[in-house]
C-alpha cells in the first residue's frame, strides 16, 4: 500500500509516517519509482508507534524495543539481546516514569487537601 492508504488506515499523517521512518522506526519498501511501499504490518506497527508516543515514550526509546514488541502484552526477548545501552535506556525511562508518578500523586494529594479546607465534608 501508499502512503496515503497508510495513513487513512492508521490516522497518522502522511508527514508523520515520514517522520517515523526518518526515526527508524518504519521501514517501508521502495519502488523503482522511489514511492514508498507499505506492507500490511505498517498498519499494526504505526498503531503501536502511536499508542507508544501517547505514552510518553521517546523515539529513542521505541526504536530500542519496537522490535521486540510483538502485541500489547507480549514481548520477545531474549537475555542476551539486551544491550547495556537497551538496559540503562529501559532503566532511565523506568526512573522518569516513577518521578511523574511521585509528582501527580503529591499534587493529588494536595488539591484533596485544599478542597477538604475550602469545602469540608457536608456529611460530617
Amino acid at each position: 500500500m501508499k502512503i496515503g492508504e497508510l495513513s487513512r488506515r492508521t490516522g497518522v499523517p502522511t508527514r508523520l509516517l515520514r517522520y517515523y521512518e526518518e526515526q527508524d522506526l518504519l521501514h517501508p519498501e521502495r519502488a523503482d519509482n522511489g514511492y514508498r511501499s507499505y506492507g500490511e504490518s505498517a498498519v499494526q506497527c504505526v498503531t503501536r508507534i502511536r499508542g507508544l508516543l501517547d505514552s510518553g515514550l521517546t523515539t529513542e526509546m521505541i526504536r530500542a524495543i519496537l522490535p521486540f514488541l510483538a502485541g500489547p502484552d507480549e514481548i520477545h526477548l531474549a537475555p542476551d539481546s539486551l544491550t547495556p545501552r537497551t538496559a540503562a535506556l529501559l532503566r532511565g525511562e523506568i526512573d522518569r516514569i516513577q518521578a511523574r508518578i511521585d509528582c501527580l500523586a503529591r499534587n493529588r494529594d494536595r488539591l484533596r487537601a485544599y478542597l477538604a479546607a475550602v469545602q469540608p465534608d457536608p456529611g460530617a
